[in-house]
């Protein structure tokens, strides 16, 4: 019954001494002292430590195993002498007399990698090898973690009463901000599926359906470039959406679930919930970012009014953002403030100290008149020995750069607290934003009712129309996006409309929506953590990569599988595909 093994590598404990047991799983270490020869042997739940007989062909044997073969050890439970007990195991107390031990699968290769090793390895080399780099305990527990997480937040779901529905991989091709993953059909010659860059539709028909309460881990399939928080090609999302439910709803609803389950999986304070909530617009302004690291203390304020009554060229007619620093800097600090400003493209990085007599010191003091400067100690509540920093451009510009100096200062002054999830709602997303040729375009998601309903696109500018559009970020990273839906079919047509869409396209790419709503939608809002992210958060991991199974690295490429590959002629064929690559 139990072949290969009657305990897992952990179990084995000080009560099991005596017993005759079986242990399965990969040889990690051998030590041979001549007459004796010791293994540690490791499954997925731990390590169990072997020791042979002093004969000779046992010690042979052992001896000449191939690190990482897997093994089936058979023998009796033994303490273990009081110089060999290993504290660090929870099995240190014991160890198996082996009385046979078998090879299961041997090793018959090099290692690419010392598999147990701290030292740094290639990434493309760990994710060719990936088989092997799950057998490390860090990448293992993140696997083990992710399971518990996803089953803890589906408990989470059901205990509120959203049902799970799986919706959709293969369907319609649709405008949803990233390039889609496309796949020919056999039967219809010429058309298309695409993989879902997320539920979006299938979860608003629900809400037509019916569904009160819907939820899925719901995989998405984007075509969009990596980045250290963005898995390229497939991610998994924790996709609700409620029927009759405004945007306070959704709030209540996902609060507690991502409260309990960073409280759950992680020992960082958490703020209670409610969480905070800031408008986009405060969120550019005083952070330079619509996710901001709320446990950087510092904050930008704009001092372009202040700056068009000074004659410093550079600020005159420019948005001019400043960030307050408490405290002396010293020389060498600036100096690589500067550097880092011209790394991102600034031309310079402005600043002022202020002196013990409340007089400043620095590049463009004689460029601010002595009537003002008691302005600006006010408008920036400075106090001696402080230093603020200048960021000047066109707006759209002042603001990223300025969010940018922001972070960099608060990482080399030390002042982010790393024990901490600091979760924030932002809301009021612009409705509309314009593209880099005039066109206006949807700034956040095309499927949001904007604040104010067909009175406001009618009657408003554009620009000024926000939408009851939401994310939840934490520590400076995006962790969910929702909306409450448009599901007014008139509104619908008009926000499209606006954005440069005929009924007709509306019809064509939106085709089962349209219908739909004409049908009686019940009013609906949603939003859709992200699972990936999520646990890179809890892990305290560098890249996304570090907590799915089996990643596609930076160039979406599976260098495991080899994927994507080239596929035989007939395949082709049979889609109805001929290459014409140059």
């Amino acid at each position: 019954m139990k072949e290969y093994r009657t305990y897992t590598c952990n179990e084995i404990r000080l009560e099991d001494v005596g017993k005759k047991v079986r242990i399965a799983g990969f040889v990690q270490t051998i030590r041979d002292f001549g007459g004796l020869v010791f293994l540690d042997i490791r499954d997925m739940y731990g390590i169990t430590q072997v020791v042979t007989s002093a004969k000779e062909s046992d010690v042979d044997f052992a001896s000449h195993i191939p690190v990482e073969s897997s093994v089936s050890v058979y023998g009796e439970v033994k303490k273990r002498d009081e110089e060999t007990i290993n504290t660090k195991l929870e099995t240190g107390l014991v160890e198996i007399r082996i009385e046979k031990i078998e090879i299961l699968g041997k090793r018959t290769k090099n290692l690419p990698f010392d598999i147990n090793t701290n030292q740094e390895i290639r990434e493309d080399l760990r994710l060719q090898y990936r088989f092997l780099d799950l057998r490390n305990d860090k990448l293992k527990n993140n696997l083990v973690l992710r399971a518990k997480v996803l089953q803890f937040l589906r408990n989470e779901m059901i205990e509120q009463g959203f049902l799970e529905v799986q919706t959709p991989i293969l369907t319609s091709s649709s405008p949803e901000g990233a390039r889609d993953y496309l796949v020919p059909s056999r039967l219809h010659a010429g058309k298309f599926y695409a993989l879902p860059q997320a539920p979006q539709q299938f979860k608003q028909l629900l809400m037509v359906s019916g569904i009160d309460k819907y939820f899925q881990i719901a995989p998405c399939f984007r075509d969009e470039d990596a980045r250290a928080d963005r898995a390229p090609g497939e991610f998994y999302q924790l996709d609700m959406e409620m029927a009759y439910a405004t945007q306070e709803d959704v709030f209540s609803a996902i609060e507690p679930v991502m409260y309990h389950t960073f409280k759950k999986f992680s020992d960082k304070k958490i703020a209670e919930y409610p969480f905070p909530r800031i408008s986009y617009q405060d969120a550019m302004l005083k952070y330079g970012t619509d996710k901001p690291d709320l446990r950087n203390p510092l904050f930008i304020i704009d001092l372009s009014e202040f700056f068009s009554k000074c004659s410093f060229k550079p600020f005159i007619n420019r948005t001019v953002r400043a960030i307050r620093v408490k405290g002396h800097l010293s020389k060498g600090f600036h100096e690589k403030m500067l550097q880092f400003a011209t790394s991102i493209g600034m031309a310079g990085l402005g600043y002022l100290e202020v002196q013990e007599d409340f007089s400043f010191k620095g590049p463009i003091d004689k460029f601010i008149p002595d009537a003002l400067k008691q302005e600006l100690l006010k408008l920036a509540d400075l106090e001696k020995e402080d230093t603020i920093f200048f960021i000047a451009d066109n707006e759209k510009r002042a603001t990223e750069l300025a969010g940018q100096i922001r972070e960099e200062l608060g990482k080399r002054l030390n002042l982010i607290d790393k024990d901490i999830f600091s979760f924030a709602w932002i809301v009021d997303f612009p409705m509309f934003e314009e593209d880099e040729h005039g066109n206006l375009t949807f700034s956040h998601n095309p499927f949001s009712m904007p604040q104010g309903g067909l009175e406001a696109l009618e009657t408003q500018n554009p620009l000024e129309i926000l939408a009851y559009q939401y994310d939840l970020v934490v520590n400076g990273v995006e962790l969910s996006s929702g909306a409450v839906r448009n599901h007014d079919i008139s509104i619908m047509l008009k926000a499209f409309h606006m954005a440069g869409y005929t009924e007709d396209e509306v019809k064509s790419k939106f085709g089962a929506l349209y219908t739909a709503f004409q049908y009686g939608a019940p009013p609906h809002s949603g939003i859709a953590p992200g699972i990936d992210r999520m646990l890179m958060l809890l892990t305290d991991s560098d890249s996304i990569r570090e907590v799915i199974a089996f990643p596609l690295n930076s160039k979406a490429q599976d260098l495991m599988m080899g994927a994507p590959s080239m596929v035989k002629r007939q395949q082709l064929r049979d889609i109805h595909i001929e290459l014409a690559i140059k």
